[in-house]
């Protein structure tokens, strides 16, 4: 995805159910600072304490390279969004040997020569009980506080892989795992108590799990998630924030009360929008956008203008309506994102909080 499929994607704003007025194209992102040569250590931190501290938060995604040539790119980008201070940042994570590997050199690098902090996925599939104790050993080694665990999708290589081999059949049974394992690893636990241990993220998906039509189950699976163990929720990208609202009201109702974070992927050309519909199994794309992608024509610089206003106006309404946390799958690009911050007028993370701060008081007044 970003979060189950490298991902999860828009429709009209919810508020006012209209598609986003048009507007002059906004200046390109500003150059970015210099790669820093050196950091200042990122004390471990888990997620709860993070959320305690902030009204929302605002993290990014990336993949691995699929090979060591693209690791100094990659290391490019990640550094370009140091800027912005985001919360956290995730790392996807494939079944296959090779890319599995890259996904830990990258997290652990990301851990000692930034000032971010990774979160990395961990899925289930192909894996024993030893390996996935091998990896949360690592990472507690380096100092990794959080991990997002997934069900995960067999890798296009092991279709034929028998899934009755592997020690975690569901992503609840993972998080299960993680939560006991984590004291046993000595991992800390939350400043503001409740034990030592891992933070763990999950995946939601608003406008449903294509592998579970029926939807009243699907809320089910995702409550034995929270109840195994997850601290949040980290959605499938969206296009229409009220599939959003819904789902968070949805959620509620259901007795799930940990912070749900936004997935956003704003479109830039016609082609990955192709992609994210192939990723993102069951992402609607609201007639609005298609439209405003239609009058283009077809123009790339067109259909990049438009992408990025309408993933600027979800995370404007988003913020309206106290979001606790916008997630930015970035498809290894910083630009995108540095623009989008740009049009919504601030200059990092810190300034997006500002006039959400009612969001902090509100959750920790349930919690």
């Amino acid at each position: 995805m970003g979060t189950q499929a490298a991902a999860r994607g828009y429709r009209a704003p919810p508020a006012s159910r209209s598609v986003p007025r048009a507007r002059p194209p906004s200046a390109r992102a500003p150059p970015p600072a210099p790669v820093p040569s050196a950091h200042s250590p990122v004390p471990p931190m888990h997620f709860r304490d993070l959320i305690s501290r902030q009204a929302a938060t605002f993290s990014f995604e990336f993949f691995p390279p699929k090979g060591p040539e693209g690791a100094e790119s990659l290391f490019r980008t990640i550094s370009e969004l140091q800027s912005l201070k985001p919360s956290f940042v995730s790392v996807t994570y494939g079944a296959g040997g090779s890319t599995r590997q890259l996904t830990h050199d990258l997290v652990v690098r990301i851990k000692q020569e930034t000032n971010l902090s990774p979160v990395p996925h961990l899925t289930c599939v192909c894996h024993s009980e030893a390996e996935i104790r091998a990896i949360l050993e690592r990472y507690a080694r380096a100092g990794i506080s959080n991990i997002l665990a997934l069900g995960g999708d067999l890798p296009r290589d092991r279709a034929d892989h028998d899934r009755s081999k592997d020690a975690f059949r569901y992503a609840s049974q993972l998080v299960a795992y993680i939560r006991k394992i984590g004291p046993e690893l000595g991992v800390p636990g939350p400043v503001s108590g409740g034990g030592p241990g891992f933070g763990i993220g999950v995946a939601g998906y608003p406008e449903g799990h294509p592998a579970t039509p029926n939807r009243l189950r699907e809320l089910e699976l995702l409550k034995a998630k929270v109840d195994a163990g997850a601290d949040f929720i980290i959605t499938q990208l969206f296009f229409d924030n009220r599939d959003f609202y819904d789902f968070r009201d949805r959620c509620e109702l259901m007795g799930i009360k940990v912070p749900i974070i936004a997935g956003i992927m704003p479109i830039t050309t016609r082609e990955g929008m192709l992609r994210m519909a192939d990723m993102a199994l069951g992402a609607r794309f609201p007639a609005p956008l298609m439209r405003a992608i239609n009058r283009t024509g077809g123009d790339p610089d067109a259909i990049r203008r438009v992408g990025i206003h309408w993933a600027t106006e979800q995370c404007r309404d988003l913020l309206d309506h106290n979001v606790r946390g916008i997630h930015f799958y970035t498809l290894n690009k910083s630009t995108a994102t540095r623009e989008i911050y740009l049009n919504l007028g601030v200059k990092d993370s810190d300034g997006l909080t500002n006039g959400n701060t009612h969001a902090v008081a509100s959750w920790t007044a349930g919690h």
